[in-house]
């Protein structure tokens, strides 16, 4: 079922991102109670050049982790790193460092990736904080203290698992490592999925699931990068994307919904003066905004708001 929630705030300033979108996704908890996620924007600082990497190890050994760390120094330097979390199995580690350029990230990734089993790169981020987990939204919100984070505009996802596994890696958000700061949370299906990612894997395309989640967000950053506006990218998505679906996308200028043209998945919007707010369902919304005027979205539209 899932839930997916997304805010932009109008004036394009850092604001309480965090706390609202824990609450807009707690109210949609009851969709999803598998994983729960955020990314949100405009709150880094981070200097052109910088990286965040997020690091799951599924043990505490500090033998892998210095390995990890080596595999890392030998690309660039890190900068500052910490444990974000430890548990009796695993731990998330994360450092931050510099590259010369974008398309230097994903490799890095897949270096590290493949010291081990028991390592998996979550993310990589530069202008959003990508933050993932399984467990209930509050719980997650606690244990990396969400509420805290400054942003100007995210979005958001609750998880009902229906094609692949309940952990941190297959949560929702996904992003896309085609264009920097693209991401994307989904609810439903995309039934022509093998053929809508053979035709992007012929022009280079890499992915590291099948989840469908991810073929959506490649197929949004592929349209992008040649030439497409947001919108005719989600339009084009509605031609070409069959099943039932809503999703949400996310870039460094604002958010973007497309819905399937039978209007099969839930999708609402509101807004006012201050801010621009959508998700699965009304009682999202009313976390954020009055909800005196909501709007539907209809089967097969996109709305999309850049700051």
């Amino acid at each position: 079922m899932c839930g997916i929630a997304g805010i932009v705030y109008k004036d394009g300033k850092l604001h309480n991102i965090g706390n609202d979108m824990t609450n807009m996704l707690n109210a949609l908890q009851h969709r999803g109670p598998d994983s729960a996620g955020f990314a949100l924007y405009g709150g880094l600082g981070l200097k052109d050049d910088e990286y965040i990497l997020n690091i799951q190890l599924e043990n505490n050994s500090k033998k892998l982790l210095r390995t990890v760390k080596d595999e890392i120094n030998m690309v660039s330097p890190i900068e500052s790193d910490k444990l974000m979390f430890t548990t009796e199995n695993s731990c998330l580690y994360q450092c931050k460092i510099q590259l010369d350029e974008f398309n230097m990230l994903k490799p890095l990734i897949q270096d590290v990736d493949s010291i081990d089993d028991k390592v998996v790169v979550i993310n990589g981020e530069h202008g959003f904080q990508m933050i993932k987990d399984v467990g209930s939204v509050l719980d997650i919100a606690d244990n990396y203290d969400t509420r805290s984070i400054k942003g100007t505009h995210g979005i958001g996802h609750t998880r009902f698992s229906t094609e692949s596994g309940v952990d941190l890696y297959h949560a929702h958000p996904f992003q896309t490592y085609i264009l920097r700061d693209v991401s994307l949370v989904h609810n439903g299906q995309i039934t022509n999925y093998w053929k809508v990612r053979d035709a992007l894997e012929r022009k280079g395309h890499i992915f590291e699931t099948n989840n469908d989640t991810e073929c959506l967000v490649h197929y949004i950053a592929d349209k992008i990068s040649t030439g497409y506006s947001l919108e005719e990218a989600l339009e084009q998505s509605v031609e070409n994307m069959d099943g039932p679906f809503s999703y949400i996308v996310a870039t460094p200028n604002g958010i973007g919904i497309a819905k399937d043209k039978l209007g099969l998945r839930p999708g609402v919007m509101a807004e006012n003066d201050e801010i621009f707010a959508i998700a699965s369902e009304e009682v999202s919304l009313g976390q954020v905004i009055d909800t005196s005027e909501v709007e539907q979205i209809y089967p097969g539209e996109v709305r999309v708001f850049e700051i």
